[in-house]
């Protein structure tokens, strides 16, 4: 399929442009600002279907908003006339189409251009009313906060916060490119409405304590859930605006004549990772817990794990290497420790259930 996409070197353009890439199937035109307007027409003639991303957001004279966001789209609609076939346009408009303001109105006279098109024979029009997209790439200090917001906070700027509870609707670019190739490859003749999900409904406030949140974390090694929805996408948001001097940082050693002991990342409830050296014939632990369980694995050595019931006084080991990866967990109740019986230091990766608390440390020492 040949698309043609307005707007492409644009926030949403740059991502749609790359997922097309990816899918393989897609030869995309671009027609942006650079274009001259009379090349238009031939390359709606020329395509199989059209993604209209470009739009005036802040304009210095506020008459571009209709020149651009209706006269260019009445033009790309009188172009898919002229071509003398249908041919499929996706419009990407805005929620602000509901409000009586500049930007509303120029993005509700372009929605009604789109829906004319749509009563042509054949003709296929997907208006998507876009709430606030966010994601990498967008510019900051331009139209959106949450862009501004990680622009300045990965750089240690202030951000300004007027209202912290005032509601903020937001889609993320990747959804929002994966719907437009969706909606690409499924045209059904006439008008229809376009959706992005999911949807995330959250506040100014919520937005900026997670962002704090993100680069506290690296003092604070605790991590925000990150792995699903909102906080996943606003972490990977933040990090993509990260000086390239700020893509890595130290985390605290502590360290004595048997090793180091390094902690890497601590979650809300899901415990802590960490990792620890051992020279040849030391051994470290020698204690139990009444709770708090572990996972060891050995990346690099050999091993020997000593067990002992803390009860029964039963006993019980067993060794382990790097050269056979294998997770050893520890029990509640039976004292434990870990002895390098190789010649050469030994690294271990450390996985623990909760994070060490200092004054409840469930750490008892008992030897094996």
């Amino acid at each position: 399929m040949r698309i043609l996409v307005t707007g492409a070197n644009g926030f949403i353009g740059k991502t749609l442009l790359v997922r097309m890439a990816e899918e393989g199937d897609f030869a995309v035109d671009s027609f942006t600002r650079a274009d001259d307007a009379a090349t238009l027409p031939a390359k709606v003639a020329a395509a199989d279907a059209i993604v209209h991303l470009a739009g005036e957001n802040r304009p210095a004279d506020p008459a571009a908003f209709m020149d651009v966001n209706g006269g260019l789209t009445a033009a790309l609609c009188d172009a898919v006339r002229a071509a003398g076939r249908p041919i499929p346009l996706i419009f990407a408009s805005s929620i602000q189409a509901e409000r009586d303001n500049p930007y509303g109105e120029s993005k509700r006279a372009g929605e009604k251009a789109v829906a004319r098109l749509a009563e042509s024979p054949g003709q296929n029009c997907i208006i998507f009313r876009l709430p606030n997209v966010f994601g990498k790439w967008c510019r900051p200090n331009y139209n959106s906060a949450v862009a501004t917001f990680c622009h300045n906070i990965a750089r240690g700027l202030p951000i300004r916060v007027d209202d912290p509870a005032a509601s903020l609707t937001l889609v993320y670019v990747d959804d929002v490119a994966n719907s437009l190739i969706a909606a690409l490859r499924a045209p059904r003749p006439g008008l229809h409405r376009g959706a992005v999900e999911p949807v995330y409904d959250t506040t100014v406030g919520e937005v900026a304590d997670l962002l704090h949140a993100f680069r506290d974390s690296r003092e604070t090694l605790v991590t925000e859930r990150v792995g699903t929805g909102l906080i996943r996408a606003l972490y990977s948001t933040y990090v993509s605006y990260l000086p390239t001097e700020d893509f890595s940082y130290a985390v605290p050693v502590h360290g004595d004549a048997r090793g180091v002991f390094v902690e890497m990342l601590k979650t809300p409830d899901s415990g802590q990772f960490s990792f620890f050296t051992a020279h040849p014939g030391i051994t470290r632990g020698g204690h139990y817990h009444h709770s708090k369980t572990e996972k060891f694995l050995v990346i690099k050595g050999r091993a020997r794990f000593g067990f002992r019931h803390i009860l029964t006084d039963e006993y019980h080991s067993l060794e382990t290497s790097g050269e056979e990866p294998r997770i050893v967990e520890t029990v509640p109740g039976w004292s434990h420790d870990i002895t390098n019986i190789g010649e050469e230091e030994m690294i271990v990766m450390l996985w623990a259930n909760e994070i060490f608390d200092r004054a409840r440390p469930d750490t008892i020492a008992r030897s094996v």
